[in-house]
């Protein structure tokens, strides 16, 4: 399968069109909140205010996709990407993924952790039909080699095409400021397949994102997001829609993530790989090196105003401590053979807003520097 791996860093002003819903608790958003937060083994109040539900395997969201009714859940990848095993205990030593809910409980191995759906978070959409989704403005405008228009939004990223069975990068965490709730910024790796008509594209998008229309904070969250027609009607954020499998207890979508980079002080990061299953097809995502998290099985007018930061909001050249990063660039090839990402280019919208810098360097590898204030008296 012919793929595009673009590790893209956006930051998205959205233009709300149409009619918004009233700021009611009427019948349709009761049934999708039934439908969103399943029944709890046991609920955990996180320290920001969430609540993060344990969800019986049973009851696990695919059931409720209709090509899924008889779904067996594969709880582990039948092999790993160059051998890895899993949970060795060289593996074990390394830093795990920390969210601010598991500072209260955890979920038993019969369950998943699932952040729960509050009726502001719908009320904070455009629609009922659209929450969870993409703006189909921004999603369906062009395809993802042409978004190149600087009136829908500004991006840094590296692009690498080729036939690859996946991907690895080691992910920088910092947390944004974003002016308006209507605007987000995210990090993200983002596999897309080509070729093909734009409305058949497939994605699989891992990252992080701080987006106050979703969450209604400002705090930095991980997110899973996914297509199979371009964004036209398939494809939602997390789990609210069936798609992305969860199988790992101490691991909540959407949650709060605790530790985020400071400015010339500890840096966070996630070393993230997402690749294919060559038994089962499947595409899997796992954090850490040996943390699980799931997979996504085989079968299946925004506007910028330049204000917000991207990344810890500084420059490229401005390097270790203060510009965000990806290190450790890799892919998997046809072959499942692990390489070193070449033959990439980077792009950006506007090098006086947010810029990116690549580079090679000993344990980092293949690497880049990335971000920017956004609007400053050479971006206009």
């Amino acid at each position: 399968m012919m793929m595009n791996i673009v590790i893209c860093i956006l930051v998205i002003a959205e233009i709300v069109t149409g009619e918004e819903f009233s700021n009611t608790h009427d019948a349709k958003i009761d049934q999708l909140l039934k439908k969103l937060n399943k029944p709890a083994l046991k609920s955990i109040k996180s320290p920001d205010g969430d609540i993060i539900d344990c969800v019986h395997m049973k009851n696990h969201p695919i059931y409720d996709h209709p090509l899924f009714k008889n779904h067996t859940i594969q709880l582990r990848p039948s092999s790993y990407p160059n051998g890895w095993n899993g949970e060795s205990s060289t593996t074990k030593k390394q830093s795990i993924v920390t969210q601010l809910w598991t500072i209260n409980g955890k979920c038993s191995k019969n369950s998943i952790p699932i952040r729960r759906t509050k009726i502001e978070d719908i009320l904070q959409a455009k629609s009922i039909k659209g929450y969870g989704k993409k703006d189909p403005n921004f999603s369906r405008s062009k395809p993802v080699d042409s978004i190149n228009d600087h009136n829908i939004h500004e991006y840094a990223e590296i692009k690498v095409h080729g036939n690859f069975h996946g991907a690895h990068g080691t992910i920088n965490v910092w947390k944004p400021y974003v002016q308006t709730p209507k605007e987000f910024s995210l990090a993200q790796m983002w596999l897309v397949t080509c070729g093909g008509p734009y409305h058949e594209i497939n994605t699989i998008e891992f990252g992080w994102q701080v987006y106050q229309r979703r969450y209604g904070d400002d705090n930095a969250r991980y997110f899973v997001y996914w297509t199979a027609d371009g964004y036209h009607k398939s494809g939602c954020y997390n789990l609210d829609c069936p798609g992305f499998v969860p199988v790992n207890q101490g691991f909540a979508l959407g949650a709060v993530i605790s530790n985020v980079s400071t400015m010339d002080g500890p840096q966070s990061h996630i070393p993230t790989t997402i690749w294919k299953d060559p038994h089962s097809g499947n595409w899997w995502l796992k954090l850490n090196y040996h943390l699980i998290v799931g997979y996504w099985p085989s079968k299946l007018m925004v506007h910028n105003t330049q204000q917000q930061k991207m990344g810890s909001g500084r420059f490229a050249s401005e390097g270790y401590g203060k510009a965000s990063y990806f290190r450790n660039l890799e892919i998997f090839d046809e072959f499942d053979i692990r390489k070193p990402v070449q033959g990439g280019y980077t792009a950006m919208t506007k090098a006086s807003c947010y810029n990116i810098i690549p580079g090679y360097e000993g344990i980092w590898g293949n690497y880049f520097f990335y971000g920017g204030p956004g609007r400053n008296q050479n971006c206009t």
